[in-house]
Order: C-alpha cells, then structure tokens, then sequence
C-alpha cells in the first residue's frame, strides 16, 4: 500500500508542473535540442541517423519508444492522432521522463523496505517523498535528459541485486550502461555489493550458529555420575558431542580466525579474499552475469576509440581529481541537517581524537591531498567558462574562484564533507562496502572534465538510501530545503529568461 500512496503523491506534483513547464517552454532547451530530434528521427524508423554531437548511446530513445507504442492505441482510437510520428513531440517526449519519475519513487521505496525492513512504512513513505524532491532529479522530471531514465534504471538494478535476482540485475545493468556509459561502475558497485553481503552473511550465520551454541550449552548439561555438587544440587557435566560449525573445513588456523570478531578494514579484506576463494564457484555462477556486461563494454570502448559516443574532445578523460572533493560538498549540502550540526561535528571530532596519533598523521596526508588535487587537477571546462546559463557557472566565479586562495580555504570542508560522509556510511555498512562506495565515486567522477552536479545524483542517492537515519525532523528539514530550492530554480527557470547579445532565442537558467 506504501509504494502506491507514494506514487500517487509523486503523480500529484509531476503532473501539473510538466503542464506549466511545457506550456511556457514547449520548444526543445538546451541538450534537448539533440536529443529530440535523434529521438524523432527513430519514430519514423530511421534507425541509422545519428547526431555526432550526442555522447550517450541511444538507451532513453529506445525506453521513449516503448512509452510512446504504449501511449498510440488508445490516443488513436480518440482520434487525436493519425500516425505514430505525431506523438513523438516535446511534449510527450519530457512525458517519459514524468512516468519514470513516479516509477523512481516506488523504487525507492522498495528499496528502502528491502534495506531496512523494521522500519515503519510511514517513516518509509515520509523519506521516498524527501528523496523524490531531491533537486537535481526533480528539475530535470520535466525536460528530456537521460538523467531521471540513468536513476531509475539503476535503482531497479540495485533493487534486483538486493534481492539477489542477480540475472536480472546484470540486464538491468546493461540497460543502464545503454543510457549513460558511466553506469558501468555502479553496476560493478552492485555485483561488488553483492558480494560484500553475500560473504559477510555467510560470516553472519556462522557467528549466530555459535552464539546459539554458546547459549544452549546449558541444555546440553544431563545429570551423571561424574561430577559431586554440593547439598541441593545436582550432580552435572558436559556432553562430550558439542560440535562448532565452520565454513568449511580447511583447518584449525581458519577455524580460529573465522571465531575471531573483525576489528578494521584490514581485517574485513582478508576475511572476504579468503572467503571469495572458498567460495569462488558459488560467486561465478551467481555473478557472472555482470561480467558478461562488463566484457560487452570493454569490447564496445575498444571499437569506439572512446568511451563517449561523440563530441570526444569536448569529453575527453582527464585527471580531475578535485571533481570527487566537489560532490562531497554538495552531497552534504544537499543533505545539511545530517552533517552540519554541532552534536555531529563533535562525535566526529572525538572519533578522530580517539584515533590519536594515527588519526593526525592521517589527516594530514588528506588535507594535503586536498590541497594537492584542488592546485593541479582543477580543471576549468570551456563550457563551464562560457555557458552562463547553468548554476556551476556562478557558483565556479562566486565562490570556489572569487579569490586565488578561496579554493584552498575550502579544502576544510570537502574534507569534513567527506568524512562525515564515510562515517555515516560506517554506522550501518561494513567498512569494505564504504570503501567500494568511496571507489566507485572516484572512478566515475575523477575522469569527468567538466564540473556537473547531474553526475552526482546515482551516488547521493546511493548514501541516502544506506545513511540509516531515522531522525524524522532531520528528514522533514531536508524536505523544506528542496522544496525551497525546487521552487527557486524553476521559478529561475520559467520566469527569469534572458536574451544572449551573440546568439538568438530566448536562455534560461538551469543546472
């Protein structure tokens, strides 16, 4: 019942605003204006054209075409239509992305109930909304992007992963590479989270094995002859049977370290190396769907010449390093009540003394790795330079280069960004699933040239869904700050057009 109130919910904002946005802007904007008319050019069944502009395949104009078959009988029958073209048009193109987005929600909401199955379905309702108002997801709802189509494709991936449909996942992965060639890493984020959980379970019911054994001990005491007790008690002992399970029997050294309890990351590595070998058979049989999709895409990037599709100058792979310090920083102001209070910046600031002197020498290399990657490896795009209609722009002149030295100064709070991050992430994932997380970010942000907070929303999403949070208040204060936003960059959007003096056509302000 949950995941149908939340869709319904999602429909009742979705809806509405795709009128507006369409009424005032009903021609093609910005990237639409090549994705349209590729899109287009498919509904009349030319399936060779290609605009050589468009660095994403061709997965979104595939999904549009499914929408659009399911929408052509029954708009023929009411005669608004006379051939499948006609419906191919702005409008009902930016529709495609308003269906996924009520589609997205109940993902969400699936996913949430998968995670964390105590919670209460209201608890559970109230975050789907917070998380289906996120503003980069919620803007581009009403343009045609491949933005809300990546999302919901992998939140459907993950989904089939948690439930360990692990075939179905791997097809869900390739669809979403088929959308947006980055979505490679996540899927191997998932088949790797996967593992993660599929191991450290098998770790799990070990220890609740022995812990069951340990607690029934004392029914495995009878009454003997062997043992005096004192007046008014019986005489007992233990039953010579008493077996500890193992995972498998290589010996006492495994059998010793599998009783052991793991203290760090190190110790986490070794379990799940030393568990992948035992169970190697077991992961390829499960898992090799995902590696079929992997060998598909190198095999793809090694006919290409690139990963992108076209306009690979403008896309080329660079070492943008500062690029992973920006997302830690917007992620965690776009979830602000989770990180930027005083009770949580004190909790982290005593788990670093804690971790004393080896927490000093440790932030010390990060800071300077900091301030390493934001002096060598920020790299200024010639579209962020150029095109002021998008927010990075601004926020690029205003803030991280309004002075020579502003971009040092924030090296503290990318920092900070990304330590609390981590730590919340610690709190309910095991170590070696943070690390994987924090990976799979660098690989998709780190090569990426060009500064985008579009990039960022699969792995805010990611954090969202695993932070284990159940702060109502925080999650409502979240709620106000999107809805603020939301209301600001579409009013932007809508009503504050401007004019270029070197290029006709009405421009708007965008993400």
């Amino acid at each position: 019942m949950g995941k149908l109130v939340v869709g319904l919910i999602v429909s009742l904002w979705v809806i509405p605003i795709s009128i507006l946005v369409n009424s005032i802007v009903p021609d093609a904007y910005m990237d639409e204006i090549f994705h349209i008319p590729q899109v287009q050019q498919y509904c009349k069944g030319n399936f060779k054209s290609w605009d050589p502009m468009i660095t994403t395949p061709p997965g979104l104009y595939y999904l549009s075409l499914a929408h659009i078959a399911s929408l052509f009988p029954g708009m023929l029958l009411l005669q608004r239509i006379s051939s499948f073209t006609d419906l191919c048009s702005t409008a009902i193109l930016r529709s495609v992305n308003g269906a996924l987005a009520v589609i997205c929600s109940i993902l969400i909401y699936e996913i949430i109930a998968q995670l964390r199955p105590a919670l209460d379905r209201r608890k559970a309702t109230v975050y789907t909304i917070v998380l289906s108002l996120y503003p980069l997801h919620w803007f581009f709802t009403y343009l045609y992007y491949t933005d809300v189509a990546s999302l919901v494709v992998f939140l459907a991936m993950y989904l089939a992963s948690l439930k360990k449909n692990y075939v179905l996942s791997a097809l869900l992965g390739a669809l979403a590479v088929c959308i947006r060639q980055t979505n490679i890493i996540w899927m191997l984020f998932v088949a790797c989270g996967g593992v993660i959980d599929m191991l450290l379970a098998n770790r799990l019911s070990v220890d609740i094995q022995k812990s069951n054994l340990s607690i029934s001990e004392k029914d495995q005491i009878t009454p003997t002859d062997g043992f005096v007790a004192k007046p008014g008690i019986r005489r007992r002992k233990m039953k010579s049977t008493l077996h500890v399970p193992r995972l498998s029997a290589t010996g006492d050294d495994e059998s010793a370290f599998l009783q052991s309890h793991l203290s760090g990351l190190l110790d986490e590595i070794q379990y799940i190396l030393v568990q992948a070998w035992h169970s190697k058979w077991e992961l390829v049989v499960s898992f090799s769907p995902f590696l079929f999709v992997l060998v598909a895409f190198v095999a793809f990037v090694y006919w290409n010449g690139s990963v992108v599709l076209g306009a690979k100058e403008a896309h080329a792979v660079s070492p943008h390093f500062s690029q992973i310090l920006y997302f830690a920083m917007v992620s965690a102001l776009f979830s602000a009540p989770f990180h930027f209070t005083l009770g949580h910046a004190s909790v982290l600031l005593r788990s670093f003394w804690k971790l004393r002197p080896l927490s000093f020498f440790l932030g010390f290399v990060i800071f300077a790795a900091g301030l390493l990657s934001v002096h060598f490896f920020s790299i200024a795009h010639p579209y962020l330079l150029a095109d002021n209609r998008h927010y990075p722009f601004y926020i690029w002149r205003k803030v991280i280069n309004v002075h020579q030295l502003m971009k040092y100064f924030l090296v503290p709070l990318y920092i900070y960004s990304w330590l609390s991050i981590l730590y919340i992430l610690g709190k309910s994932r095991s170590r070696i699933w943070v690390l994987a997380y924090f990976l799979a970010c660098a690989a998709v942000l780190v090569p990426t040239p060009l500064i985008e907070f579009r990039y960022y929303t699969i792995p805010f999403f990611i954090f969202m869904l695993n932070c284990g949070i159940d702060d109502i208040n925080k999650w409502l204060l979240m709620a106000i700050l999107y809805v603020v936003i939301n209301s600001f960059t579409m009013y932007m959007f809508l009503f504050r057009s401007f004019q270029w003096s070197h290029e006709s056509g009405v421009q708007r302000f965008i993400w």
